[in-house]
């Protein structure tokens, strides 16, 4: 997919304008960005934002996160006992010490 984001009151309005006249292209809109489905009317109709409005439009090329394949098993687990977690307010890295869960600096710094 694409993502469109938009920086100006006049770029939204025409992002608008694009959503409502394409709305087989446009997967989700979202307030100031959109997604647009990665073919080449969903390109053409990004570029052509950007070809208006210069830099107040910002461009990128999105793909699913599959969490099976992608995630570590460390990371799923984590998630998941967090959320689970008794007090709702306890901070994630209080949470995961004294455990095997990864800490926040460890994940912070590996990519995935």
């Amino acid at each position: 997919m694409l993502l469109v984001v938009i920086y100006s009151r006049d770029a939204r309005t025409t992002l608008r304008n694009v959503c409502r006249s394409h709305e087989s292209t446009v997967v989700r809109q979202l307030g100031r960005a959109a997604l647009f489905e990665e073919t080449e009317l969903g390109a053409f109709l990004a570029l052509r934002l950007r070809a208006k409005h210069g830099g107040d439009v910002q461009i990128e090329r999105t793909s699913p996160l599959n969490e099976f394949e992608s995630v570590p098993e460390s990371v799923r687990e984590a998630a998941t006992a967090y959320e689970d977690r008794e007090a709702a307010t306890t901070p994630y890295d209080k949470f995961a010490t004294g455990t095997d869960h990864p800490q926040p600096d460890a994940m912070r710094d590996a990519d995935l």
